[in-house]
């Protein structure tokens, strides 16, 4: 049920990604939207426990427990079991299963490959919580690949010039950087301060990324011709004054929207994606088997729409709190960096 605190299992006794402190919290994944510091006890993957720990310090939680993908535990008078959401490392959609019926929240996911982490597992169910960041027909995000390709090609036409490419610390800076790995580019990649910890955690548990420089400390005609990835706040900042003539870039499915990408100053934009688009969405709706369908952040009412055509139950579920990853966090490290 839908509560102050988030999404709440009376039975088991849990929330799940609640937005306020509460006392026993399963989450899904470690962005800050959906990962906060404060709960009495906090299960998830191992990879999401050390992300938090990673961002809030070591007493995030009064107390944690690591859950493995596939594995089942008893909550109160539920199981509980964890499938990959093809989100970010770690990320995680939960099923919940009591008697007969089983009800899975999916946290945030894509159905796109990523290098980076384990890849969407559809999870059969009675009733499916579906987000929908792009929850409308015009979001179709097409192939990450060939948006990288724009970025190399612009690399090799500007070879004067630094190429920025704004995206968010956890999960997409990480795809990013496997993804020109992939298309053949093997020079050193520069980061920005505040994806130093997070990237070189990826880096720990085998995702390889190739070589990674930290961009501070390093002389301006000496960035000609290189990319480094920046938190999306820090390429609009007087950071980026220590770049030669920047191309600023942003990875996001935002870019979709060219507006969007103009009133940023984008130069560059790349639609990269960690959220499925519309065809994501309802094509894992469909795969589930699930007759009923409630919406919990994003652009419900489209969704919501569609599923009642199909002839499903469905509801939003007017959760607040969630949203696009948060920038904010990144802030404190601009400044650092500046």
């Amino acid at each position: 049920m839908p509560v102050p605190a988030g999404l709440y299992c009376k039975t088991g006794g849990f929330h799940i990604d609640p937005v306020r402190p509460v006392e026993r919290a399963v989450i899904t994944h470690g962005h800050s939207d959906h990962a906060r510091a404060g709960h009495g006890a906090v299960l998830a993957t191992q990879e999401t426990l050390d992300i938090m720990r990673l961002r809030y310090g070591d007493h995030f939680a009064g107390s944690t427990q690591a859950i493995a993908y596939g594995e089942e535990i008893r909550l109160g008078d539920v199981n509980v079991k964890f499938h990959p959401a093809g989100h970010v490392l770690g990320s995680a959609q939960v099923a919940v299963s009591c008697r007969d019926t089983c009800i899975v929240a999916s946290g945030d996911y894509k159905d796109a490959r990523d290098p980076t982490c384990a890849p969407l597992e559809v999870v059969r169910c009675d009733v499916f919580i579906t987000e929908a960041t792009f929850g409308l027909p015009v979001f179709r995000h097409g192939k990450a690949a060939d948006e990288v390709k724009k970025l190399l090609a612009s690399v090799k036409l500007f070879p004067e010039r630094a190429h920025l490419v704004g995206a968010y610390s956890l999960g997409k800076a990480q795809r990013v950087i496997a993804l020109i790995r992939e298309a053949g580019y093997d020079a050193p990649v520069y980061l920005h301060g505040a994806m130093e910890k997070i990237t070189r955690y990826y880096q720990s548990r085998g995702v390889a990324l190739g070589e990674l420089r930290p961009v501070k400390g390093v002389r301006k005609a000496d960035l000609a011709g290189t990319i480094t990835l920046a938190p999306p706040s820090a390429t609009s900042d007087v950071w980026t004054r220590r770049f030669p003539d920047p191309v600023t870039a942003f990875a996001s499915g935002w870019m979709r929207v060219r507006a969007r990408a103009r009133q940023g100053g984008i130069e560059l934009p790349l639609v990269i994606s960690d959220h499925a688009d519309w065809d994501g969405l309802t094509a894992t709706i469909e795969a589930t088997g699930a007759g009923e369908v409630w919406v919990t952040h994003g652009q419900e009412d489209a969704l919501v729409h569609w599923c009642k055509t199909r002839g499903l139950a469905a509801r939003p579920l007017d959760l607040v709190g969630y949203g696009d990853e948060e920038e904010s966090e990144t802030l404190a490290a601009a400044e650092e960096e500046a």
